[in-house]
């Protein structure tokens, strides 16, 4: 598990690579926000997460997998992760902010991908 990183995963940069033509200036890991967003817009009040289909409990065919091993033990972790992260979401919405969630599959299909973000930042 220690291998696992938090930060700079393979997803995460993808998204900041198509973030970069878009809407540069954007702000990595910042811990003064709820949730501590992947990549931050401070000024324009957006928050883009990159979630991992196992970890966050998609319903994709990766995050509806669970581990034959300790079974339990996962199924309540990605459960805790799923209400973390509504409430991170609702949160951050409370406060006037506004989100996205890219997902790890979502990134097979970079131009819809982009369309989503470029949304997101167009409506700025």
């Amino acid at each position: 598990m220690r291998a696992v990183r938090s930060r700079d995963t393979t997803p995460e940069r993808a998204v900041r690579k198509l973030l970069r033509p878009i809407a540069p200036g954007y702000r990595l890991h910042r811990k003064d926000i709820p949730g501590r967003p992947d990549i931050a817009y401070p000024g324009r009040r957006i928050a883009i997460f990159v979630h991992g289909c196992f970890w966050h409990g998609h319903d994709c065919a990766r995050g509806a997998r669970l581990p034959k091993a300790n079974a339990e033990y996962w199924s309540a972790k990605i459960t805790r992760n799923r209400a973390r992260d509504l409430a991170t979401l609702a949160t951050l919405e409370g406060r006037g902010w506004r989100s996205l969630v890219v997902w790890e599959c979502e990134l097979r299909d970079p131009i819809v991908v982009t369309a989503n973000l470029a949304a997101l930042l167009g409506g700025a």
